[in-house]
This record gives C-alpha cells, structure tokens and sequence, in this order.
C-alpha cells in the first residue's frame, strides 16, 4: 500500500486538489513564519517558503514524503499578497485589471532522503474591470485569504479572460508538476507512471 503524502498546508484548496487527483495524504499545519526581505525574486521566495514548510514537519513524517508549497501573485515584479480590507482588495483588482499577471508556485517534495525543489508559473490575463465589476467583486468577500485578492475556482473565473500554464496553479497546487515529482521519483506509486 503507497504511504500517504503529508501535506505541509492547512489550505483547503489544496486538499481538494490532491482529492481531486486521488492521492493519500494527511494534513499537518506547518510550524514556519514566511518572511520576505524583497531581496530575492519571487520564484526564489515560493521556493523557500514551500521547503521551509516542508522541512517545519518533515520530523512528523514516519517516512513519508512530505508535500510543501506557496503561492504568490506577481505583478510587475512585485508580490500582491493577501488583502487586509475591501479598500486593499478592490485597489489589487484594479491592478490586475486587462492585465497579464504570474501566479509562481514553488513546490517541495521530502524525503529521509532526498528533497526536491522547483516552482511553476501560469500566466493569467484578466479582462479589463469597471469600477462595478469590482465592487461586486468585493462585496462577495471572496477575496478574503486570497493572494492577490481573487479566487479563480469561484466568482473571480469571471475576472479572467484566459489563462496560459497549469490551472490547478493559480487555485493553489501546481498539480502537474506534483505528478511529474511523484512518477519521476516513485515510479508505480500513488497510481502515477
């Protein structure tokens, strides 16, 4: 029987991704601060938040491989994080608005082992917003916990004109990475290669 990944994250889009793809797993809340001192570039920082989750359990593991990962919303070269208010959150939408921006997930995998870290980028493009289509975005409170201020598994796909890359990235795993990580290292293992 394969072993059930232990999932660094308390997100649960992320639970539902890896439901979703029908990998066991079990869930342990991560003991890591995020810090970012603006000097590294955001896929660097993904990288280093998603193993510092992953290392934050990897005692708890029993041998299992443990699953970390981070998201970021980059616009510009800046990382749009999660909105404290409305007023935060319809200024980050009006930023988005008719643009392209990144989402870049880092991704770790680790074992006794070994540890593998990568990250993934999806491009998404938002159609332009008027003041009206943000506003009601906002009152849906949607945006709440959200990196950069949307969700595009709920009412924020109707923000979006189209995207380029991984969609399960932008909700929060980057799924085909995961897949590639897990056949390429556990061949036969967890229904995958």
């Amino acid at each position: 029987m394969t072993r059930p990944l232990l999932l660094a994250s308390t997100s649960p889009q992320r639970r539902a991704i890896l439901e979703q793809l029908g990998l066991p797993f079990e869930v342990v809340p991560p003991r890591y601060e995020e810090r970012d001192d603006g000097l590294v570039s955001p896929a660097d920082l993904v990288r280093a938040h998603a193993a510092g989750k992953a290392r934050s359990v990897g005692g708890q593991a029993g041998g299992r491989p443990v699953l970390g990962v981070d998201t970021a919303v980059v616009v510009d070269g800046s990382i749009l994080g999660k909105p404290a208010d409305e007023a935060e959150a319809a200024s980050m939408l009006e930023r988005l608005g008719g643009r392209t921006h990144v989402v870049v997930s880092g991704l770790c995998l680790l074992t006794p082992g070994w540890e593998v870290v990568e990250h993934e980028e999806t491009d998404v493009s938002f159609r332009s917003l008027s003041p009206r289509d943000i506003a009601a975005y906002v009152r849906s409170g949607e945006w709440h916990n959200r990196a950069g201020g949307y969700a595009i598994q709920g009412q924020g796909a109707a923000l979006v004109q189209r995207i380029e890359g991984d969609y399960l990235n932008v909700v929060g795993l980057p799924a085909a990475l995961l897949v590639r990580l897990l056949a390429d290292r556990f061949p036969g293992a967890y229904g995958i290669g």
